[in-house]
């Protein structure tokens, strides 16, 4: 009885790294896009009276993916650190829903592009996965996913798209606001929706 086990645990033993391998940044931002695209290409998932469960279904792909206190975090900046705990929770809420908002949009827009990944950098539990957008007339997007490692994954904390850092534009409309009015009144407008996506006029 021990011979077995003891081959058993061999193998486990072999396989183990195999398994607790983390994927490399390109491989796991590779993994979300294929499974946006997959719940997008979807024969039952199409059509408006399917939107709702469609929108779940992308955003919980979205949500394992993105960090989205992380994104919230960077962009208010040293703003954060002035809030309670109660507080940053409904500010990540309010910038999470910006984005849904911003962003769902554009990705049911899918129309069989093609998505190219280029060489990743990589510094130790930061990396920049760089990717080209290819559409239908040959035209080129660039997209760079910035990701940290987290519990053996990746996250994304930042998107850049044509040069714009999708952070980086939220942090320069929110400091403009709090320069000239208050928390309050940032909050208020997020909740309002009165704060642009990059590529729109703030």
């Amino acid at each position: 009885m021990t011979k077995p086990l003891a081959v058993i645990g061999l193998a486990m033993a072999l396989l183990l790294p195999a398994i607790l391998q983390a994927a490399t940044p390109t491989e796991s931002v590779r993994q979300t896009v294929d499974n946006i695209t997959a719940i997008l290409k979807d024969p039952a998932l199409k059509g408006e009276q399917k939107k709702k469960e469609r929108r779940q279904k992308l955003k919980e792909v979205i949500y394992r993916r993105f960090d989205f206190t992380e994104m919230a975090k960077r962009s208010l900046g040293s703003e954060w650190r002035k809030h309670s705990p109660e507080e940053q929770k409904e500010f990540v809420q309010l910038f999470s829903a910006l984005l849904e908002d911003a962003y769902l949009d554009k990705i049911e827009s899918y129309n069989g592009e093609e998505v190219r990944y280029l060489k990743e950098r990589v510094d130790k539990d930061f990396a920049e996965v760089p990717t080209k957008l290819v559409d239908n007339k040959g035209q080129e997007f660039s997209v760079v996913y910035r990701l940290y490692s987290s519990g053996g994954d990746w996250k994304v904390y930042d998107v850049v798209i044509e040069d714009i850092s999708l952070v980086n534009n939220y942090r320069a409309q929110f400091s403009r606001v709090l320069a000239k009015s208050s928390y309050a009144e940032l909050v208020d407008r997020m909740r309002k929706k009165q704060i642009s996506a990059p590529g729109k006029n703030s």
